[in-house]
């Protein structure tokens, strides 16, 4: 419920002013079925998963009785907006490897940063995430997973307005942008230069202490990349071995995965 009302909020943030109406009447027709079938599956069928599948499979399977983990509701909640945060920027690097590049390249093709976006992916992308074992898992464990769900929560609220182009005042977006990865950080990931840099999710810490953070005050000029794929690849099989090897590739290597600091902040 938090959920839906933060993406319930936030769209209508976007669509309160002219530009924002403009930008989703501009929006093609396929990053249209894109999107809203990466809601369906992101927003419905994930959680359907976790809840009715992971989380059974973690109950008939796991050699630990349910609610054996009893820790304070702060470690609760840094466990699951601190730590998870830090697996999930791993996830989210190892995806950009040129190994797996092709399962994540259709989130790269978003050429506006607008709520609607967040979610779009090839469909069966969101099993290689790691929210969908990490958090039934704590669920499982856990003896009283409130603060656990607030963090949770909390980072899927975030990860919709990330994906935005909303800012608040000045004064606010500069306490923020201390700690947190803002909209106009995550469009530096999403620039069409392909600039391997701010993979976190929550928190900028991550990117900092792996060298991979890049700040800029403005966004970048140009958002997406081209892609050679049908929209039925898009939605079910991203790979087309006929697309010139640069787009094939348009992760980083295995060297580049690990780039130094310096690399990172040129």
């Amino acid at each position: 419920m938090a959920v839906l009302i933060a993406f319930s909020g936030l769209l209508a943030w976007a669509i309160a002013d002219s530009p924002g109406i403009a930008a989703f009447r501009a929006k093609p027709w396929r990053d249209w079925v894109l999107d809203s079938g990466g809601l369906v599956v992101q927003g419905i069928l994930i959680p359907l998963l976790q809840m009715h599948g992971v989380y059974r499979l973690f109950q008939d399977w796991l050699p630990l009785p349910a609610g054996c983990l009893q820790i304070p509701a702060i470690a609760a909640f840094l466990l699951s907006f601190v730590v998870v945060d830090y697996l999930y920027y791993w996830n989210h690097r190892l995806l950009h490897w040129r190994g797996l590049w092709q399962l994540h390249q259709v989130h790269h093709t978003v050429g506006e940063m607008d709520v609607l976006g967040t979610s779009r992916n090839t469909l069966w992308t969101s099993l290689l995430i790691v929210y969908l074992w990490v958090h039934p898992l704590l669920l499982y464990l856990l003896q009283n997973p409130t603060a656990y769900v607030l963090g949770v929560s909390l980072t899927a609220g975030l990860d919709l307005w990330r994906h935005s182009c909303l800012l608040p005042n000045q004064s606010i977006q500069r306490w923020l942008s201390f700690w947190l990865i803002l909209p106009t950080d995550h469009a530096w990931h999403h620039a069409s230069q392909g600039r391997a840099c701010n993979y976190g999710a929550n928190l900028k810490l991550w990117d900092r202490f792996h060298g991979t953070y890049y700040a800029r005050s403005k966004p970048p000029e140009s958002l997406g990349i081209p892609t050679p794929l049908t929209l039925a690849q898009q939605l079910f099989y991203p790979f087309d071995q006929s697309s010139p090897a640069s787009l094939r590739s348009r992760g980083t290597g295995t060297t580049e995965l690990f780039e130094t600091r310096e690399d990172a902040m040129q």
